[in-house]
């Protein structure tokens, strides 16, 4: 087949194949070509720094070699088994050993996938239907998922609101909203209602970070109404620290949700608890209470060595510290300049991952994580971008691939991104 060299044409020739001319995720008019380190360039061989890094997993950046070595040394062994392998036992090991709350894993091929087996894990376990999660909290695509992540209009809490066509109004009739970091509403919600099987929520929620002692007070509460835990850490799962939030927090759920990272650019997620509730997946063990599970591609070995090997650097010395001054410089970059012009901002987020609101507002909530603008965020946005800067409009990956040349190349688009809203 004709390798096209000109991205209007390969937009034009995806538009043919893929509705809105893109597979769903990111903006369609940008075709990616290739990734090395801390940059990817698009077909018309233009260069940014990476702050997407495939909306998280790339940690380490693109094409680390000793990642690629592991890859390597796994594809003329087998790609595919539909059978344990050991990689994917190696794994689950470490990950067991690194995160709190997990006594036991079952592997998935993608994070939205662990949130619907996580879901269905709770009412399994409790016996319970109900299932409450914070608006604007993002836990996939499945149908419960897919409530109140991003309401176009304020309604009444605990009202569901679906974000997508083809979703049964029973679903939303099980589902309970309640606003991010307010213990006293969330503990009003959980009073009315007594058969909550869970809580599902992201720890650090989008970018908005909890407010001190939410997580501890969440924790308590589901305790007290016999709801369990579930933290979705697909994103900040060996992200804000090896442990992830729980032990960045100090909080430790009963399911958690991991993925992105655990398989090192790879498709490969998890979900793990506690043997006691993960017994359910044992046939012989649950009897009428099992929940089946299964994937063609779960526990991939390819995805499981590179993730093993992704997960070994992780743990050296210094790399923590390393992504956290990256980011924190990358937050007092863009500080810096906003000040100075004058713009009002808010930094949110933790420095592994954060954005800004164009705002005098703190951002608490979602309802309070606004832009007073809209237009600013994608002005300043393309402006970045016009000058090799890549990023998601709501969200910066740093990196452990981020150098003293790519962060003086971001400070100059800053420069530029925020004399364009001046100009506005």
């Amino acid at each position: 087949m004709q390798r096209l060299h000109n991205q209007d044409e390969w937009v034009a020739r995806a538009a043919q194949v893929l509705p809105a001319a893109g597979f769903g995720n990111f903006d369609p008019g940008i075709i990616v070509a290739r990734g090395q380190g801390s940059r990817v360039w698009d077909e018309n061989g233009k260069e940014y720094v990476d702050y997407l890094i495939g909306s998280g997993p790339m940690l380490l950046g693109h094409g680390h070699p000793e990642v690629l070595e592991a890859v390597f040394e796994q594809l003329p062994k087998g790609m595919t088994f539909f059978a344990n392998n050991t990689k994917g036992i190696e794994l689950g090991e470490e990950i067991c050993n690194a995160v709190p709350c997990c006594e036991q894993i079952r592997f998935v091929t993608s994070g939205g996938e662990a949130d619907m087996y996580a879901v269905r894990l709770a009412r399994a376990f409790t016996g319970r239907d109900k299932i409450l999660k914070f608006e604007g909290g993002y836990h996939g695509m499945s149908a419960e998922a897919q409530m109140s992540l991003a309401p176009n209009q304020d309604v009444n809490f605990p009202q569901a609101v679906p974000d997508s066509a083809g979703i049964p109004q029973s679903v939303a009739d099980q589902m309970i909203i309640a606003p991010f970091n307010d213990l006293a509403a969330l503990e009003s919600l959980l009073a009315e209602n007594g058969d909550v099987a869970a809580i599902i929520m992201e720890p650090l929620q989008r970018i908005i970070p909890p407010a001190p002692g939410f997580l501890q007070g969440v924790r308590a509460l589901c305790d007290k109404h016999h709801a369990l835990l579930i933290f979705d850490e697909i994103v900040t799962g060996f992200r804000l620290a090896y442990g992830g939030a729980q032990e960045k927090y100090g909080v430790v759920p009963d399911i958690c949700t991991l993925g992105k990272i655990i398989g090192g650019g790879f498709p490969l997620a998890a979900l793990g608890a506690r043997t006691e509730i993960m017994n359910h997946f044992d046939k012989a063990l649950a009897g009428e209470g099992w929940l089946m599970q299964l994937g063609t591609l779960s526990g991939n070995p390819v995805a499981a060595a590179a993730g093993l090997k992704t997960m070994e650097i992780l743990r050296r010395q210094g790399a923590y510290d390393q992504l956290r001054d990256t980011g924190q410089l990358l937050q007092d970059l863009q500080s810096r300049a906003l000040d100075a012009a004058g713009i009002p901002h808010q930094v949110c987020g933790d420095p592994t991952l954060f954005d800004l609101y164009f705002s005098a507002t703190a951002c608490t909530d979602y309802r309070s994580a606004q832009h007073d603008d809209s237009a600013v965020n994608a002005v300043y946005n393309a402006a970045l971008r016009a000058r090799g800067v890549l990023k998601s409009p709501a969200k910066l990956y740093p990196s452990l691939a981020i150098t003293s040349d790519d962060l003086e190349r971001t400070a100059d688009a800053i420069d530029h991104a925020v004399a364009s809203v001046v100009a506005m």
